[in-house]
């Protein structure tokens, strides 16, 4: 009866934690985000100019739209499907509840969870869908609590797109044949980009079963002697994150891994091991690689040395962005304009969506508006993310990412580097182990344990 009435305070306490964080983070969505007309807006990998003659600042809610030539107002429009189309995950509340626990939400705790969650979700659509794929719904996202992108523009920024559309089409007469040809091939792509889209999300849903589900990485993250409620590190979540993608079971899954970088080294060998591993089937084949590099970016406060690097790092196309925030607040850094970071924040709760019944809503799953913050807040402790679909592309990014971080180091140590051979090559423990009753080896242990607590040595 005494448990019974304990479980009854902690869901009363969790339900009021609930409206505490949804209101004191309403206005994530209601504050507008200002953008330069003057200066390139970077988007994972994607270049975006807003440039006109006049100077000063173009708001995202199109409010100076008119004042815009066409070729630029495209690329506002193109630049907002494209950020749309990238997967956010939020705080939710009255999900089942969790395994040990009473709590059916995981406001005021789980963000870093969630920004993982995102850039595992952005490594996910580059391998099922590619960097091009954007959500054919995404300008019709009506935000009505926000104050930047009302529906009065999206319906403007659809119809300039659609007219756009209507005039690259009418030079070009195709055939009755061609013209059902294409509208097959057309109709196939469209079905299996909408059902890879709505697989990926249906991953990360707020359920036991669902293989990145917040439920799955709490249990990932016991072993690592973290509980639900308890706020997880950048690093910590990278190593979690490779044991959910390690122990998914979705055949569709089984050409993807993932990557942790020890103590800031990259060791090549590992990586190709990785790639070249067996499938499930039996055969060899090679696997897609996504590699999380957790680093430090200064002492107690970045240091503005590293900011370069983060741009050269957010302009390539297989980055899958940065676990990062401010501090004790975790944000996914997706992209940058001038010195200001570009991000998706996690700090909005929303209700349980089942993800498991068809034609479940896509549009809590979509941030309808970009944020801004300067590098100078940025907190130190991060995790970078990259995506390799080859072992060609991995030797590729290596070198490429290898020639930045040498021109970035200024005579210092570089933040993290690419290393021939394997970790065992330099005496450190060799691949993880995989025993049933135990998902982290004693070395693994160590290392959470030692990135739970944030301390990194710093050359």
């Amino acid at each position: 009866m005494e448990a019974t009435g304990t479980d009854e305070v902690e869901k009363i306490k969790s339900k009021f934690m609930s409206a505490w964080h949804n209101m004191k983070y309403s206005w994530v969505l209601k504050t507008k985000t200002y953008f330069s007309r003057n200066s390139p807006v970077f988007l994972l990998g994607k270049c975006y100019h807003f440039k006109t003659d006049e100077s000063g600042e173009l708001s995202t809610d199109g409010s100076n739209f008119d004042k815009i030539n066409t070729e630029i107002s495209g690329n506002v429009e193109e630049f907002r499907k494209d950020f749309i189309s990238r997967i956010w995950l939020t705080y939710r509340e009255e999900f089942p509840q969790i395994k040990g626990s009473a709590l059916t939400t995981d406001c005021g705790w789980g963000c870093t969870l969630r920004t993982g969650q995102m850039l595992l979700a952005q490594g996910l659509v580059l391998h099922f869908l590619g960097r091009a794929w954007v959500w054919p719904d995404a300008l019709d996202i009506d935000n009505s609590d926000s104050e930047s992108w009302t529906a009065h523009t999206v319906k403007k920024l659809t119809a300039s797109f659609e007219a756009s559309l209507t005039a690259e089409r009418e030079p070009k007469i195709l055939s009755n044949h061609q013209q059902g040809t294409l509208k097959r091939n057309s109709n196939d792509s469209e079905m299996r980009n909408e059902f890879y889209h709505r697989k990926i999300i249906s991953w990360f849903g707020d359920s036991p079963l669902a293989a990145f589900g917040l439920h799955q990485l709490i249990e990932y993250g016991k072993k690592s002697g973290k509980i639900a409620g308890d706020w997880y590190g950048p690093a910590v979540v990278a190593h979690i994150l490779r044991k959910a993608v390690e122990e998914a079971r979705d055949p569709e899954l089984q050409g993807v891994t993932v990557y942790v970088a020890q103590d800031c080294t990259v060791y090549s060998s590992d990586v190709i091991d990785r790639q070249c591993s067996f499938m499930d089937s039996g055969k060899a084949d090679t696997k897609a690689v996504i590699i999380l590099v957790p680093v430090r970016l200064g002492g107690e406060r970045t240091n503005m040395d590293y900011v370069e690097f983060v741009k050269g790092i957010l302009s390539l196309e297989y980055c899958v962005g940065i676990i990062g925030g401010k501090p004790k607040q975790s944000y996914y850094f997706a992209g940058f304009q001038d010195d200001s970071l570009i991000y998706m924040d996690p700090h909005y709760c929303q209700s349980f969506v089942d993800v498991s019944i068809k034609d479940f809503p896509l549009e809590s799953f979509h941030c309808p508006s970009p944020k801004k913050m300067s590098f100078k807040k940025m907190d130190p402790s991060c995790t970078i993310g990259f995506y390799c679909r080859t072992v060609q592309d991995f030797e590729k990014a290596s070198e490429e990412i290898t020639k930045m971080l040498k021109s970035s180091s200024k005579e210092k140590y570089p933040l993290f580097t690419f290393v021939k051979g394997h970790s065992r090559d330099y005496d450190f423990a060799s691949s993880p182990l995989h025993e049933e009753n135990d998902l982290f080896s004693e070395d693994e242990k160590k290392r959470l344990k030692r990135f739970s607590t944030e301390e990194f040595v710093l050359l």
